[in-house]
């Protein structure tokens, strides 16, 4: 029997067998998360970079996987440079991985100096007015962290142009410039042959050369794959190490990192020619056993995958046996079609796998009409999460906030 989660003090710690029963107890969908399998990702990606070095993109929330418990796991299998987007991503990085380089991808303002300098986090610039702003800090506070300077080379969104990257060569040929990176970002990594990608890399290779002494960056997770030219001294993957296949030409090399799993809360008969869901669109063609289960768009299963009469919609997998969506997905609940499975197979209280046992999260994303990384970084926070491998702990669905006080009047 799983220990009441109340009577336990807080800051326990158990094995994850444990951990795992805690966070079943109220828990209507979960989350597992195999670190081991993020782990082996960085790894094979370090392998196919030699000798770059191969730092880990961590943002959103380690794309939904846990940036606490994904850099910890990284770090402790040697990955030394983590990238976020935000200062509140680099505060959470910096808590679990106290030694390692952190870049902030999102920029610098001049209000924000004492915030990198507090957690010893380089600031991304892209921008002759941040450059202008961090140099102001840095001669005021005496503050020697470092910065990368990101070079726009076909992407069109943040980073300087070209011709404003040539004109700071005379600082970084003076010395003592603070600059620790110059790096750039693939606009089409993941289309081989797109020529796109050989102008980023004539451009980016150009001016990266009068950087002298300077590390260069301008592969991402698919760029890795483009070949060793372009790797240059350290690589960023991101999606690779999350188990999204970064060659979506070809097969995926990466290992799954999620498995995802909701509740049936109800099981229902549905007549021939009754309908299913929000709007009536999907029309039951035969007697209908309907599965409904505890996960909707609310916790990231986007409605897009919804069925109707004219359009088949996703899968999920029920008792080992792939069953089809019936109706549309709504905010907390899908129904599932379950008639084809014997009636003992399936029962109230049962998981019912969203993600894993053959259904990929690209596959799910295709369903969705988006992309892996949407996918990702869209799986609802009313989740448990179990982690597996390194420092496995479970993670409770987040409580509710705390009704505000009423004032006596």
């Amino acid at each position: 029997m799983a220990p009441d989660p109340k009577s336990i003090p807080q800051g326990t710690l158990f094995s994850p067998e444990a951990n795992q029963a805690v966070a079943l107890v109220t828990a209507t969908g979960l989350l597992t998360v195999d670190l081991d399998a993020i782990v082996a990702n960085w790894r094979k990606l370090e392998k196919t970079a030699v000798p770059a070095e191969c730092a880990a993109v961590v943002k959103a929330d380690a794309y939904g996987c846990g940036a606490e418990q994904v850099a910890r796991a990284l770090a402790g299998a040697g990955c030394k440079t983590f990238f976020v987007a935000t200062l509140d991503e680099a505060r959470v990085v910096r808590a679990a991985v106290p030694a390692a380089s952190i870049y902030v991808l999102g920029g610098f303002f001049q209000n924000t100096g004492e915030a990198y300098a507090k957690i010893d986090c380089k600031p991304v610039i892209g921008d002759l007015n941040e450059l202008a702003e961090w140099d102001v800090f840095c001669r005021r506070s005496g503050w020697s962290g470092g910065a990368a300077i990101h070079i726009d080379t076909g992407m069109n969104r943040l980073g300087l142009t070209v011709t404003e990257a040539q004109g700071i060569i005379p600082r970084i040929n003076a010395g003592d410039h603070g600059i620790t990176l110059v790096m750039s970002h693939l606009a089409s990594a993941e289309l081989l042959n797109n020529p796109a990608n050989a102008r980023q890399l004539s451009a980016f290779r150009e001016i990266a050369s009068l950087f002298s002494g300077v590390p260069a960056s301008l592969a991402n997770s698919s760029g890795i794959f483009l070949g060793a030219q372009f790797q240059f001294d350290l690589v960023r993957p991101g999606c690779a190490l999350y188990g999204i296949n970064p060659t979506p030409e070809a097969d995926n090399p990466m290992l799954p990192v999620v498995e995802l799993k909701a509740r049936i809360v109800q099981i229902r008969n549905v007549e021939r020619g009754e309908t299913v869901g929000y709007g009536g669109t999907w029309t039951a063609r035969r007697p209908t056993r309907i599965a409904v289960v505890s996960a909707g768009y609310a916790d990231g299963y986007f409605r897009a995958a919804s069925a109707n009469d004219g359009t088949r919609g996703a899968e999920v997998v029920v008792a080992g046996k792939r069953c089809p969506i019936a109706g549309r997905v709504s905010m907390d609940l899908t129904a599932v079609d379950v008639t084809d499975l014997d009636k003992n197979a399936v029962r109230r209280g049962q998981w019912v796998t969203l993600i894993g046992e053959g259904i990929t999260v690209d596959e799910l994303a295709h369903h969705f009409g988006t992309i892996g990384y949407e996918v990702m970084t869209s799986l609802g926070k009313r989740y448990a999460r179990i982690y597996k491998g390194g420092n496995a702990t479970a993670e409770a669905p987040a409580p509710p906030p705390a009704e505000p006080a009423v004032a006596s009047s």
